[in-house]
């Protein structure tokens, strides 16, 4: 099966899985072979709040993925396929498969995703692929992961990876949202994967969990965008020591990778690492 088109991605401005403009695409060099696909059932659902969600679904035996990673997934709609790209959340070693959306009242995927149920049956992709992996980075001290919305998704597997806290001797996440009840994973990240079974002493010692609600008026600490904070030297960042890694809204990151290049950081991919990375499959 060929590649959907770009425009298959989009909802006139609106990207699929953000609510910023358009930055989910399918990138025609990671090949056809992307668009293979199983069928899979549904396990658990879980609605952080009326627009976004998680879900998580059987892992076929033969499914393999690094930390970090993409894979496309839909459902069949009028007897056709209807796949988009998502961030696999759960870490390489997990027995089920989870993953973050939001929720586009209009979307053709989404609108139909989040009425999933444990039982149903959903389209998995065969073949994950992606940019935001270890390997794609030189070794440094300490490695940055600044994600807006479901841009979190990917750090939420890379953090319970137990390799990154052997190659990292710190690890943020940063996480940026417009309101509170947009942070996902908010309870696991603050008790610094507390109860998990592989990396809970060493998060516990090198993982910090940095989180900014810009939108929010009740919101008493941290509410600028992660742009400002770096334009101002607040969150400082130095290429010889510190790895970026990047995802979210196009808008983001376009504007931190700029900032980073000024800085001298290099962008990086598996055929030559850099300083940081980010994924090119989402981002026009």
């Amino acid at each position: 099966m060929a590649y959907r088109t770009k425009a298959d991605f989009f909802v006139g401005k609106k990207c699929l899985l953000c609510k910023g403009p358009s930055c989910v695409q399918m990138a025609p060099n990671y090949g056809t072979d992307i668009m293979a696909f199983n069928t899979v059932k549904v396990l658990t659902t879980h609605h952080w709040n009326t627009g976004l969600f998680s879900f998580s679904v059987e892992r076929p035996t033969s499914f393999r993925f690094v930390s970090g990673q993409f894979v496309m997934l839909g459902l069949m709609v009028n007897g056709k396929p209807l796949l988009r790209a998502y961030s696999i959340v759960s870490p390489f070693w997990e027995e089920s498969l989870e993953f973050l959306s939001i929720i586009i009242p209009d979307g053709p995927l989404t609108s139909l995703l989040y009425k999933i149920k444990p039982g149903d049956e959903i389209l998995l992709g065969e073949k994950p692929t992606g940019t935001l992996t270890m390997d794609a980075l030189i070794p440094g001290k300490r490695l940055h992961m600044i994600g807006t919305g479901t841009g979190l998704a990917p750090w939420i597997s890379i953090i319970r990876d137990p390799s990154v806290y052997e190659r990292f001797e710190h690890i943020t996440v940063q996480h940026t949202v417009r309101q509170v009840e947009d942070l996902a994973y908010r309870d696991l990240l603050e008790s610094k994967l507390a109860s998990d079974p592989l990396v809970a002493d060493e998060a516990k010692m090198q993982l910090t969990y940095d989180q900014s609600v810009t939108k929010c008026p009740t919101w008493t600490n941290e509410n600028r965008r992660i742009t400002d904070r770096i334009a101002c030297g607040d969150y400082p960042l130095d290429p010889a020591t510190d790895r970026v890694m990047l995802c979210g809204s196009m808008a983001m990151i376009k504007e931190t990778g700029a900032q980073l290049e000024a800085l001298g950081f290099v962008e990086g991919a598996h055929s030559h690492p850099g300083t940081y990375v980010l994924e090119r499959a989402f981002v026009g």
